[in-house]
């Protein structure tokens, strides 16, 4: 049911499945791994893109990691948070983006909240960040705005714009 719900809000959307990526979360695949692992390869088949979101907060066994057919790991923000001060944390953070793109898989961490997590987990080649140090949580219109902020900021004021936003 899952699955056409996904095939079906798609297509009345007009969305391109190629364009969404759902998170599930560590603990919700574990809980009967074999058949997320057949509702995952259905999703994939159908070009969407999966996260694990609260890796590292789960039990996630090494046998299933590399059988879910997975696009990204999201490294659990209780990680990111003492990772310049808890040589435990840093050591699990380095190794799950190690781990990360041994499986060929991009991999976010979630909670940077200053510049030195956010140096040190450039150091060790984490490929996308999210956290307070960027922005808080915003609403649709909000984020629309800082977008269109961002862009005039970037743009030449005597330069027309070469790129269209959509929002909605």
């Amino acid at each position: 049911a899952f699955i056409a719900t996904v095939h079906e809000l798609l297509k009345e959307n007009g969305l391109d499945s190629r364009l969404l990526e759902i998170e599930l979360t560590e603990g919700s695949i574990m809980k009967e791994p074999s058949k997320a692992i057949e509702k995952l390869q259905e999703l994939r088949k159908m070009g969407i893109k999966i996260a694990i979101d609260d890796f590292g907060t789960g039990y996630c066994s090494l046998s299933y990691l590399k059988r879910f057919p997975i696009d990204t790991l999201k490294i659990d923000k209780s990680f990111v948070s003492d990772v310049c001060i808890d040589k435990d944390d840093a050591a699990i953070v380095r190794t799950i983006v190690t781990l990360g793109h041994a499986l060929g898989v991009n991999v976010i961490a979630e909670g940077v909240e200053t510049a030195e997590q956010l140096e040190y987990l450039m150091s060790v080649g984490c490929d996308v960040f999210q956290g307070f140090l960027f922005s808080k949580p915003l609403s649709s219109e909000a984020f629309g705005e800082l977008l269109m902020e961002q862009l005039r900021v970037t743009m030449p004021s005597n330069s027309p714009p070469t790129t269209r936003l959509s929002l909605g």
